[in-house]
């Protein structure tokens, strides 16, 4: 006489496999809005006029004229400032032709807007970089002079 083997395939197992493929498939489908992360806000649409906004406040702040925002400090950096004029410059030439006029002269005002700025130099209360930092000029720094 033989015996048969009983094999015991516990079913359960399947039952939780499928019922977590199923949700997964479900919420790759209708994907849930992501809690806001405390240090990610939310952002606007990327336009031409958000990504201009962008580079010229970066440009603002290398030219020692708003404070950096996690520093706390304005910073006189030519170098950064030259580049993101520069980068603006390029985002007009690139985008020749295909400007409403509007926008071409927005880009040229804000062009020459910050080249003013630039050629003018470090704000009155940043000291020059031979010279000692005085008392006004505790809240900014130039790099390189430290």
């Amino acid at each position: 006489m033989t015996e048969e083997k009983k094999i015991i395939i516990d079913e359960d197992w399947k039952s939780k496999v499928r019922a977590e493929k199923e949700s997964f498939e479900k919420e790759s489908e209708n994907p849930q809005p992501q809690a806001d992360v405390p240090h990610d806000p939310p952002m606007p649409p990327a336009s031409l006029e958000m990504l201009l906004t962008t580079l010229a406040t970066e440009a603002m702040m290398a030219l020692g004229q708003i404070p950096h925002p996690t520093m706390g400090k304005m910073l006189f950096q030519p170098n950064q400032a030259k580049f993101l004029i520069d980068t603006i410059g390029v985002i007009k030439e690139k985008t020749s032709g295909n400007l409403t006029t509007a926008e071409t002269q927005a880009i040229d005002d804000l062009i020459h807007q910050l080249r003013m700025v630039y050629v003018a130099g470090p704000p009155e209360t940043v000291p020059a970089p031979d010279e000692p930092a005085g008392e006004a000029a505790s809240s900014i720094e130039v790099p390189g002079t430290n």
